[in-house]
C-alpha cells in the first residue's frame, strides 16, 4: 500500500514539508527541546527528527569541508557508539523548492547495539540494528546547518532479515520505504519565515 503524506507545519510554520500521514508529533507525547521537531510512525519504530543546530567547521563549502561537518554530526549524534557505525554510502542532495547553492548532503549508515545487551545467549528487545538516514542541509548566510535525521530501528521478528544486506544493496522494506520519506521530504521541504534560524 502506498503511504500517504501530508503537509506538515514544523516550528510554528516557519518550515514546512510533507511527511507520513500515519506519523504523530511527539511533543503532544512529551517534552521536546525547542530546536528539535520530532515524529514517529505510529505503527512501527521509526523516527523522524528536524534539528536546528549551529553551523560547525570551516567557512565556506565544498566536498571536503561539508563532509568533515557531516561526519561531526553523526558523531555527536551517535556519540560514543560511532565505533558501531558502518557509513554505507553519501551523496550530494537536491531539495527541490530551496536554492540550489544551498549545499545538502545525505549520508546512510547502521548502528550495531551494544555488546552487553547479550544477556546469557539472549538478546533483549533491543534492535539487531538501526538504520540511519541524515541529511545535512548547510545555511551559511543562517550560520546554521538543519539535520533531518531518520532512524530505522529493526527489531528481531518486525523485519525479514533475508531482505537486508546493505553490502549487497538489498535494504528491505523499513529502510526502503524511510528512503522514501526522505526523498518526499526533499521534493516538499519549504522555509517559510527565514527568521527562524535568528531566533533558535
Amino acid at each position: 500500500m502506498a503511504t500517504s503524506y501530508k503537509p506538515t507545519p514544523l516550528f510554528g510554520g516557519a518550515l514546512v514539508c510533507d511527511l507520513p500521514a500515519n506519523f504523530a508529533d511527539v511533543s503532544t507525547l512529551r517534552q521536546v527541546p525547542d530546536h528539535q521537531e520530532v515524529y514517529i510512525d505510529k505503527d512501527g519504530f521509526t523516527s523522524i527528527i528536524f534539528e536546528i543546530t549551529e553551523r560547525v567547521g570551516s567557512p565556506g563549502t565544498g566536498a571536503e569541508i561539508d563532509g568533515r561537518a557531516l561526519t561531526t554530526h553523526l558523531e555527536d549524534l551517535v556519540q560514543d557508539d560511532i565505533d558501531r557505525v558502518k557509513v554505507w554510502n553519501t551523496t550530494p542532495t537536491l531539495f527541490s523548492r530551496l536554492d540550489e547553492n544551498i549545499p545538502a548532503y545525505t549520508l546512510i549508515a547502521t548502528q550495531a547495539p551494544p555488546p552487553q545487551q547479550e544477556v546469557a545467549g539472549q538478546r533483549t528487545s533491543a534492535p539487531d540494528f538501526t538504520a540511519i538516514i541524515l541529511t545535512l542541509v548547510r545555511l551559511e548566510r543562517e550560520k546554521t546547518d538543519l539535520l533531518i535525521t531518520i532512524n530505522v530501528p529493526h527489531i528481531r521478528g518486525e523485519y525479514d532479515e533475508e531482505d537486508v544486506d546493505l553490502q549487497l544493496g538489498k535494504q528491505g522494506k523499513l529502510i526502503g520505504d524511510a528512503v522514501d520519506f526522505a526523498a518526499k521530504i526533499w521534493e516538499t521541504f519549504q522555509v517559510k519565515d527565514w527568521n527562524l534560524f535568528k531566533e533558535i
